[in-house]
């Protein structure tokens, strides 16, 4: 009786190591990280202009021109600069020198390619095809720019990504705009328009999107991290260059403030798309606000460690995967124009939540969505799609802002 019990115990085992195998392919980490490099491989092999090293708008184009003719959106660059970045730390977290080596180098040509292809980032050239126009835009490259100065040391950077920072926040001269930031009632106003004729922003009507709000606070707070304390403090009447330390806290937490009551639902983490004037917010959610909340959230906790800042990014995150994921119990999918960025956007702020801040019960659905995505990919080209649960075939036209999700998550979560 025994041995059969044994025998039979044997044979459930058995069967349960091959469902893994067959099921959860990269359960260890040295398939993950495998699988991650094939992934980001992928990506880049089928979006990046190898010429220009920018990337293109979909898989259709062999080079990417410019705004017009196959270059993907000039906010988005920055993202995929990201992903650069934390394949960098892959290579260096597992100890692979081949890889690292290739990887710096990538990092510094995407750089100096984005650098050549818009304006040499002068933030004040406002034409539409190569130069800067919405706040937002200008704001991810702050944050990313922020990012590699924290990575690289490299002084450029840091330089740069202030200079954004106060291009955004005061506005410019040359281009006639008055700034992002509402000195009146507080948050950030979107864009400025005409663009070539800028009017001053009205209070009572213009909108404040979260994606400019949120994005503004993670960027102050990434320069945070970035500055010295010992600053000399700047002349606001000047529409300063940089900020001290305790600058970027102060507008980090005044743009936070504002966020979370006029953007955000207290009670459930639901964070709105826009408010324009004092009306009702635009509740339409979207995965990227979700996490730039949560990466706001975590970067003003790790800063003050005030517990209601993670509080607010736990909540926000429970909303993404509770009420956003809905049964399929992977990150949604939005297929309007650009939005299939979103989940590398969501990647980023999860990360720092999941690994700074130890909330691990979202790993799971973090790779459920991934192995829904890879399973479903292009295998001959290594390459997914945005509908992670929609097969990907070897002639479909795949856009780099769709593609670009599940290496993100990859590249963050093979652990």
């Amino acid at each position: 009786m025994k041995k059969s019990i044994i025998i039979s115990t044997i044979i459930v085992v058995i069967l349960l190591a091959g469902y893994a195998v067959n099921h959860f392919s990269y359960s260890t980490s040295s398939s993950e990280i495998e699988t991650a490099w094939q992934a980001y491989e992928g990506f880049n092999n089928n979006l990046l202009d190898k010429n220009k090293y920018i990337y293109k708008t979909n898989t259709s184009y062999t080079e990417a021109k410019d705004r017009w003719n196959g270059a993907a959106a000039i906010w988005c660059q920055p993202i995929y600069w990201d992903m650069a970045m934390n394949a960098y730390k892959l290579a260096c977290k597992t100890n692979d020198n081949k890889r690292k080596k290739e990887l710096l180098e990538l990092n510094r040509k995407i750089f100096e390619g984005n650098k050549k292809q818009y304006v040499e980032f002068d933030f004040h050239d406002c034409n539409e095809n190569t130069g800067w126009f919405i706040y937002d835009d200008i704001q991810w490259w702050t944050i990313t720019l922020a990012r590699a100065y924290q990575l690289f040391g490299d002084e450029e950077y840091l330089r740069l990504s202030e200079a954004s920072f106060s291009r955004v926040w005061y506005g410019s001269d040359k281009v006639g705009d008055t700034g992002s930031y509402d000195s009146v009632k507080g948050g950030m106003f979107w864009q400025w328009q005409p663009i070539q004729d800028p009017k001053p922003n009205n209070s009572d009507s213009d909108g404040k999107m979260a994606c400019i709000n949120f994005p503004t606070v993670v960027a102050a707070m990434t320069l945070y991290n970035c500055v010295p304390d010992n600053r000399e403090t700047p002349d606001e009447n000047q529409k300063p260059l940089y900020q001290t330390k305790s600058g970027y806290l102060k507008k980090a937490k005044e743009i936070y403030n504002w966020g979370i009551n006029n953007l955000v639902d207290k009670n459930t983490g639901k964070v709105a798309d826009s408010k324009h004037g004092d009306g009702v917010p635009n509740w339409k959610t979207h995965v990227y606000n979700q996490g730039t909340f949560i990466g706001a959230s975590v970067l003003l906790y790790k800063a003050t460690n005030e517990k209601s800042y993670l509080n607010n990014a736990i909540l926000a995150a429970d909303y993404t995967i509770k009420e956003m994921a809905g049964e399929k119990g992977i990150l949604p999918f939005e297929s309007g124009i650009e939005q299939g960025i979103y989940t590398a956007i969501f990647a980023q702020y999860m990360d720092m939540l999941v690994h700074d801040c130890g909330q691990s019960q979202y790993v799971q659905f973090l790779k459920n969505t991934i192995r829904e995505g890879w399973t479903n990919r292009d295998e001959s080209r290594n390459l997914c799609g945005g509908e992670y649960d929609i097969k990907i075939k070897a002639n479909d036209t795949i856009d780099s802002y769709s593609a670009s999700g599940i290496p993100a998550l990859m590249l963050l979560f093979c652990e």
